[in-house]
């Protein structure tokens, strides 16, 4: 495990975007995990930047999204397709093909489950992964459990997390109450992860350095043989 405690949420953006680079400058058909929410934002602003000054080529780059929320459609300006259109998909020359969110709209979670598993398995699993971490220490939308889920499931939120993301939503009933997530089995299997935080010191010193427990999911992380952490404190 690397830990990085850098000065300013810019320098974090930064740090991690070159990571992100450097995976596609030596790996151009390189399979990234991608994360949403507001941390993410930046990283993806300086991949742009860097996509506009010729730096970076996303023309082989394999995206996958965590999660997606279920009950909206891809157009909905809160859905996380809708997100990653808006910050990075729309802005480089990404195969849309390519660029993969669960859908939360099938009917079907259970088999849209199955279906973006598979499809992760197919492509080669995942050679860089992306992460966020929740108040609660969740990664994608796996919420403190008894068990570590294995593989993509559909998740009930907690009420912390709806709240936490209601400000994204015009009112707090408007939060959706399930998501998809690849499972902590998925992200586990990827060959390198990156987790960034801005703030959260609390839960990032239980994370790395408390018991491993699904009672705080990010806690497994600890066993990846190549995490990489980046944290700001501002």
């Amino acid at each position: 495990m690397k830990v990085y405690h850098v000065s300013s949420y810019a320098d974090m953006c930064r740090k991690a975007a070159n990571i992100i680079s450097a995976q596609i400058l030596l790996h151009p058909n390189s399979n990234l995990g991608l994360a949403t929410g507001s941390t993410p934002i930046g990283i993806y602003e300086r991949l742009v930047e860097a996509y506009d000054l010729g730096d970076l080529d996303f023309s082989g780059v394999t995206t996958f999204n965590l999660d997606e929320y279920c009950g909206l459609s891809e157009n909905d300006p809160q859905s996380y397709h809708y997100y990653m259109n808006e910050h990075l998909f729309s802005k480089v020359n990404i195969d849309r093909a390519n660029a993969h969110v669960p859908k939360g709209n099938t009917g079907d979670a259970d088999l849209e489950c199955k279906r973006y598993e598979t499809l992760i398995t197919a492509g080669g699993g995942i050679d860089l992964q992306l992460l966020g971490i929740g108040n609660n220490g969740h990664i994608g939308f796996n919420e403190p459990s008894t068990v570590f889920e294995k593989d993509t499931h559909c998740v009930s939120l907690d009420e912390g997390t709806i709240l936490a993301n209601a400000r994204f939503f015009d009112n707090p009933s408007d939060v959706p109450r399930q998501a998809i997530t690849m499972g902590i089995g998925t992200i586990m299997q990827a060959k390198k992860i990156l987790l960034v935080a801005n703030g959260k010191t609390e839960i990032l010193n239980k994370s790395l350095y408390g018991p491993i427990t699904p009672n705080i999911p990010a806690s497994i992380l600890q066993l990846h043989p190549d995490l990489t952490v980046i944290w700001s404190d501002k």
